[in-house]
């Protein structure tokens, strides 16, 4: 049987050029990288999800792509990228990668000869048109930045069609050559080790597809799993996907399509749970949730590279949470949006940061850590856009933090100023040295979630506190069961857990984070949970807790 290693795997996500500068440039680059998995893998991650290294004019972080065979020179060398890919494989840590392919940098070849020679080989490679749309000012991704869709090209003397900035034109994916290259692109780097792709803006990769009469766009994402399953059989696809619960059968098949999605729905109610000190957004949202194929999965996360998309709560709701945790205009971006780092927006509070790490990693799916967040790192908010969340990594207290010896003017991006943000007080190497920091519990919560494999293998029960502020959370299989609870609120509580562990069963604890677990001689258990407390239980039948 194919081993379904995502299932049960913590993903850590991180941009090479914001991790470590091993030759002061003041970029980031693969040997700096490769000589720090020790920390990826001490704290528990199995994965390692690499932001775009591609060659790239980097107008949009290396978004816009202009070689898919290639390293960018900044980073490294395409030997240096199979020097870190033999360390990661050395330390058990797996690596997937970013597929950006719905489309490429303006300076890639490609567009230059599409632009260059209407009648040539890559003529069609992209998006025309000899008229502009009608529409060409909806559906734009970056509202307030980004103006139209498509754009004048003297050149050629056409329109192309861009659903990202202008830099970015889209690939023509209708075209069966441009389809063909992209299982090529797919195929070289499962060849240097990759054991998947984070799919790229999934939903308008198919968009294309929609102009074919009678064809069904979504079996695009068949033919993508079955040429992955042929190369690399434990290899997943993971996507880039924000869409609504109805959409899951058409992206998840039977199966055949798509492995893991982002699951953007649910971290939305997450963030309006936070606000509200609530468990209602986050506890109805999955009792809602549909059934997966075996293979099928969710990617869980709390922050990530871009801004919190917020667009599908209701307007009021999204207020709700741009209010608690964006409220300066400057916070926000898009009109949907907030481009700060989770610790910032929880007001620095390391219970409640370390409570929604410990809920996000108990959410039925596969857990996705956005680098330095496991240390409360901060944001930079006087950079641009969604750069805020990109900032370089803190590593120790001394002098500009470790991440680089060069002038910190000439780093990729500056560091965090002075402040309690700041790697004065925010360090990967202090927190590594105490027991009791975030990262130390971060680190015992994701070994934690690795030895409770119910939580990625089923589907979540949502239990009754009758609390509202208590999410309550069990995940029962083979056997096995776990049941999770988390205070959302700013007070101390107690629970009974006679009705939520079930007859005949007893909660063994797992955790004892801020929770205190009390049971009488006729069976009653009572939980008291801390402000934002939390407490994972392994439940057993009462006669084997007895005996033990």
């Amino acid at each position: 049987m194919i081993d379904l290693w995502y299932k049960n795997a913590v993903i850590y996500c991180l941009d090479v050029d914001s991790f470590f500068d091993s030759d002061g440039d003041g970029v980031g680059d693969l040997r700096g990288l490769a000589d720090h998995l020790e920390y990826i893998e001490a704290l528990g991650a199995t994965c390692i999800w690499l932001l775009p290294f591609y060659p790239s004019p980097n107008r949009d972080n290396g978004y816009d792509i202009a070689d898919y065979y290639g390293v960018d020179p900044r980073y490294g060398t395409l030997g240096e990228f199979v020097d870190f890919m033999q360390a990661a494989k050395d330390r058990g840590l797996r690596v997937i990668v970013d597929l950006v392919v719905n489309h490429s940098s303006i300076d890639h070849p490609w567009f230059q000869a599409s632009r260059s020679d209407p009648e040539g080989k890559y003529g069609d490679w992209y998006v025309w048109s000899k008229e502009k749309p009608a529409d060409a000012d909806k559906g734009v991704v970056f509202p307030g930045v980004q103006k139209t869709t498509w754009t004048y090209d003297r050149k050629r003397g056409e329109y192309y069609f861009h659903r990202f900035y202008d830099h970015q034109p889209d690939l023509n994916i209708a075209n069966p050559a441009v389809r063909e290259e992209i299982q090529r692109i797919m195929g070289f780097w499962l060849q240097l080790g990759a054991s998947g792709f984070r799919i790229d803006a999934a939903p308008f990769i198919l968009e294309d597809l929609d102009k074919i009469q009678g064809t069904d766009p979504y079996a695009y994402l068949s033919e993508l799993q079955e040429f992955l399953s042929w190369r690399e059989s434990e290899a997943m696809l993971l996507a880039e996907a924000n869409i609504t619960m109805d959409m899951a059968g058409e992206y998840f098949g039977s199966g055949d399509r798509l492995h893991v999605i982002f699951n953007f729905p649910l971290n939305q109610k997450l963030f309006l749970a936070l606000a509200r000190g609530e468990a209602e957004p986050v506890t109805a949202f999955l009792k809602e949730l549909p059934d997966l194929p075996l293979v099928g999965q969710w990617g869980t996360f709390l922050r990530n590279h871009d801004e919190i998309d917020l667009g599908r709560l209701e307007p009021a709701e999204k207020q709700e949470v741009f209010d608690a945790f964006g409220a300066d205009k400057s916070m926000q971006l898009y009109d949907r949006g907030i481009r700060r780092r989770l610790a910032p927006m929880l007001g620095g509070d390391e219970r409640r940061v370390a409570m929604a790490f410990s809920l996000m990693l108990s959410l039925p799916g596969t857990p996705v850590i956005w680098y330095g967040d496991e240390l409360g790192m901060g944001d930079n908010m006087a950079l641009s856009e969604r750069d805020p969340v990109r900032v370089p990594m803190q590593w120790h207290p001394r002098g500009n933090g470790g991440f680089s010896a060069a002038d910190p003017k000439t780093w990729v991006r500056p560091p965090i100023p002075d402040g309690p943000f700041s790697h004065r007080f925010v360090n990967a190497e202090a927190q590594r040295k105490d027991p009791t920091s975030l990262f130390a519990t971060i680190q015992r919560l994701i070994r934690l979630r690795r030895a409770c494999r119910e939580i990625g293998w089923s589907p979540a029960e949502v239990v009754d506190t009758g609390e509202p502020s208590v999410i309550a959370l069990k995940s029962q299989w083979r056997g096995g069961a776990v049941l999770t609870l988390h205070n959302l609120a700013d007070r101390p509580l107690t629970i009974d857990l006679g009705p939520a562990v079930g007859e005949g069963y007893a909660g063994r604890s797992l955790l004892h984070q801020d929770a205190e677990l009390r049971c009488d001689a006729d069976g009653r258990c009572d939980l008291r949970l801390a402000a934002y407390g939390f407490e994972w239980l392994r439940l057993e039948e009462a006669e084997a807790t007895a005996a033990n």
